[in-house]
């Protein structure tokens, strides 16, 4: 099995360096002083399961890799449209593209099922510009509950969590699903084939569509906006607009809004990811989060006011990181 991982940072390299664990053919696609740390040092685990080192083969041309089996994009969803170079040298017939994003994915909607069977989300998909260079047939979803990142070049802090929730689209389980599921699992994660992978989806996005553009907006941390009053009113209102446009859309995640904040409070003072790419100047990943869900409440009818209006604050702040 060969597997590039594209977008080798601190969840694209912990990931290549289990499965190279495991016997798998890896290759990691980087670049700059974290590619040139990989090359000489192999990639450096540092984990309270226990440090190892992975030499993985590292590069910046794709086209050093060739076609693989399966492709990981390690990549954040605000890059996928521009990826194609990246990509397109590793794909073959039958390669699958697994996607470890946060929020709604470009595929939602394929293999669906019901009215919304097809149906393309501009919020994540442009103009169809991803669909164009990750067709939706490649693609095999993945919900990540690791926490991982990168203390220096080529070194991977893993924080807490294994599990890597993968499926497919169409809700079947399939013979690549199996396949990649057991070899991420003897690399030492956990690595469930979900065929109802959109919950896993939706319970992840309950916290990340609530926590990471209110702290971009008030720099906190998870504690702090849990035991903030006013702001875990805003953030639960967020989560049960959420959950009632997830509803809509024929999908009942199995969590509730007081146990995701209770889950999310014991996480302590942790910046969310959409804070620390604020901090470093890096685009922020809100259209996947947020966006996309309030596009899909306008398509269903759903009320969500509280969504829209934080919606509309933190893309100005997106805006201006951007310029």
């Amino acid at each position: 099995m060969k597997v590039a991982v594209v977008g080798a940072g601190a969840i694209g390299a912990y990931v290549g360096a289990a499965l190279h664990r495991a016997g798998a053919d890896v290759h990691l696609l980087a670049r700059g002083p974290h590619l040139a740390a990989m090359r000489q040092y192999g990639v450096r685990i540092r984990s309270p399961r226990g440090d190892f080192t992975a030499r993985v083969p590292a590069t910046d041309r794709p086209a050093d890799i060739g076609p693989a089996d399966y492709v990981f994009l390690g990549l954040k969803a605000t890059s996928y449209a521009a990826c194609g170079p990246l990509v397109a040298p590793l794909l073959q017939g039958h390669t699958a593209v697994v996607a470890a994003q946060n929020g709604i994915p470009w595929w939602y909607f394929h293999g669906h099922g019901g009215p919304y069977d097809g149906r393309r989300i501009e919020s994540v998909d442009p103009a169809g510009s991803v669909s164009a260079v990750l067709p939706p047939e490649r693609a095999i979803g993945c919900v990540v509950y690791a926490a991982t990142e990168l203390t220096g070049p080529g070194v991977v802090r893993h924080l807490e969590g294994t599990r890597f929730s993968i499926g497919e689209p169409d809700r079947s389980v399939s013979a690549r699903c199996l396949e990649l599921a057991e070899a991420l699992r003897a690399g030492g994660l956990k690595c469930p084939v979900e065929p109802e992978l959109r919950e896993d989806i939706w319970i992840k996005l309950l916290g990340n569509i609530s926590f990471n553009p209110i702290s971009a907006l008030t720099r906190a941390t998870m504690r702090e906006m849990c035991r903030h009053r006013s702001t875990r009113e805003v953030i639960e209102l967020m989560m049960n607009e959420s959950l009632r446009v997830a509803r809509a859309l024929g999908c009942h995640p199995r969590i509730s809004v007081e146990r995701r904040l209770a889950g999310a409070e014991r996480v302590g003072d942790h910046r969310t990811s959409t804070l620390q790419d604020l901090e470093r100047g890096k685009p922020l990943e809100l259209d996947a989060l947020l966006a996309a869900v309030v596009e899909l409440a306008a398509a269903t009818g759903v009320e969500v006011p509280t969504l829209r209006t934080v919606a509309a604050i933190s893309d100005l702040l997106a805006r201006g990181a951007a310029a």
